[in-house]
């Protein structure tokens, strides 16, 4: 397979298909021919064909390999997966999504989980520990050394989410009160760099950070000049605690490859890492999406149908709920539809124009919420603002279905009555977007998940409600 072609994650994944249609076909074909020492001929058929499709797939970085793995329906993965060499086995692993994870795990023995987590560094095997059954985990940990014992404790003990439960501990960390000539035999002995190679962490003699030291200074200065004349001395650093999508946003508002952690005595602990800010931010962005649909993001997409319906019962019924009260609100003015028959085509507009200009502040609120722009001062700005753009929208689209109203139905007071509810809903539509995540979010709630269906519950019925009521008000029928 051609470096380009590695690439091409499609090209790559239409190639293992064709690999594994091929094998299928081949093995149907033979099996059909029947000649003396049937079962051996299958077997060497089946070795051969098994054989180019191993070498193409392990030929793959992991991360090809788990996106290959992620689209393939779950026969046809598990039968991937046996192929995988197990060098490959952890990083496959961490690379594939909660969902397929779990399936692949599922597939191993307890031997074949061990050997494949023994591979990786500590901070990627506490990321693997959550989806490991519970009794390897003893016998996993057995395995390591002290130190990687240690260390994957650490990982563990610090709350999900945090920058303590994703950093790296492998650092290289150097002294202040040293000269480079003998930071750079120090770097010889050790024989190795860390992945994070393009920063040396400054500690002092108790571990307390003192800042970085880029690597390029190594061989840009004097052999005698003092790391301490050198380093840069007030370097972006993370506590454990901190948030990590908030550390992965400071990475990317600073444009860093690799920051230092410290714990509260502000010793060095471990660092982060731009590529795996980037996973972070990559999973979080696709979280918040599916959660708006109401959607888990370790959903599998070849997920049993019982399984994922399950998954989607909560949010289906909150919807049937409000779907339920808006259905009552159209029930209380049946005699009002009755009498004037085009109020049941004119209120759906109504209502869907709401419910979009509902979305488009909620979406504001929501990415000011995670962003942690929205203040009081700015909250009433964003109120005034959106609340101006619905009224001038209001105006401009209600008039010009009020005028579309009155040539369909040649009736003034209908017409009227449209540009005046379009107006209604439409600031209520943007007063809710604005106040719902905003609620949901100081009961403890997330703001992303819900938000949706309770506005469109809302502009449904509200719209609903102000169309008809005014037409009950103000028709003459």
């Amino acid at each position: 397979m051609s470096k380009a072609r590695r690439h091409d994650l499609q090209a790559t994944l239409d190639h293992i298909t064709a690999l594994l249609e091929k094998q299928d076909l081949v093995a149907g074909l033979v099996h059909k021919q029947h000649q003396p020492r049937q079962e051996l001929v299958e077997s060497l058929v089946a070795r051969q064909q098994s054989t180019e499709l191993r070498r193409e797939v392990n030929a793959l970085h992991p991360a090809d390999i788990a996106f290959v793995l992620e689209r393939l329906p779950p026969g046809r993965r598990l039968q991937v997966w046996d192929l995988v060499d197990s060098a490959h086995d952890g990083a496959v692993l961490l690379e594939a999504s909660d969902a397929v994870r779990e399936s692949l795990i599922a597939d191993m023995d307890q031997g074949e989980i061990v050997q494949a987590a023994e591979g990786l560094d500590s901070d990627e095997i506490a990321d693997l520990v959550p989806d490991l059954p519970r009794e390897v985990v003893p016998e996993l940990l057995r395995r390591l050394d002290r130190r990687g014992r240690e260390e994957v404790r650490s990982a563990l003990a610090f709350p999900e989410g945090s920058v303590g439960a994703l950093m790296d501990f492998d650092i290289t960390a150097v002294r202040e009160d040293v000269a480079l000539d003998v930071v750079l035999r120090y770097l010889r002995r050790r024989g190795r760099l860390s992945d994070n190679s393009g920063l040396l962490m400054v500690v002092d003699r108790d571990g307390v950070l003192k800042g970085t030291l880029a690597l390029e200074a190594l061989v840009t200065h004097e052999a005698e000049t003092p790391v301490a004349a050198l380093m840069e001395r007030e370097p972006v650093t993370f506590h454990t605690t901190d948030e990590a999508v908030e550390a992965a946003r400071a990475f990317d508002r600073y444009d860093l490859i690799t920051a230092p952690v410290v714990n509260v005595h502000h010793r060095l602990v471990g660092c982060l890492k731009v590529e795996d800010m980037v996973d972070l931010l990559r999973e979080h962005s696709q979280k918040e999406f599916l959660a708006q649909a109401g959607l888990r993001e370790d959903e599998d997409f070849y997920a049993p149908v019982w399984r994922t319906a399950r998954n989607r019962w909560g949010w289906l019924a909150l919807n049937l709920l409000t779907a339920f009260i808006a259905s009552r609100v159209i029930g209380q003015f049946e005699g009002t539809i009755e009498k004037v028959v085009a109020l049941a085509a004119l209120m759906p507009i109504v209502a869907s124009v709401g419910g979009n200009t509902g979305h488009q502040t909620l979406a504001l609120m929501i990415q000011g919420l995670a962003l942690k722009q929205i203040t009081p001062h700015s909250f009433r700005h964003l109120l005034a603002r959106e609340t101006g753009v619905s009224l001038v929208n209001g105006l401009i689209w209600g008039a010009v279905m009020g005028g579309f109203t009155w040539l369909l139905y040649g009736r003034a007071e209908l017409a009227a009555i449209m540009l005046a509810a379009m107006v209604l809903n439409l600031v209520l539509a943007a007063l809710a977007g604005a106040y719902i995540p905003l609620t949901l979010k100081r009961f403890g709630r997330d703001p992303v998940l819900g938000s949706s269906v309770f506005l469109t519950g809302l502009t449904d019925s509200m719209g609903f409600l102000i169309f008809l009521g005014l037409a009950a008000l103000f028709l003459p029928v």
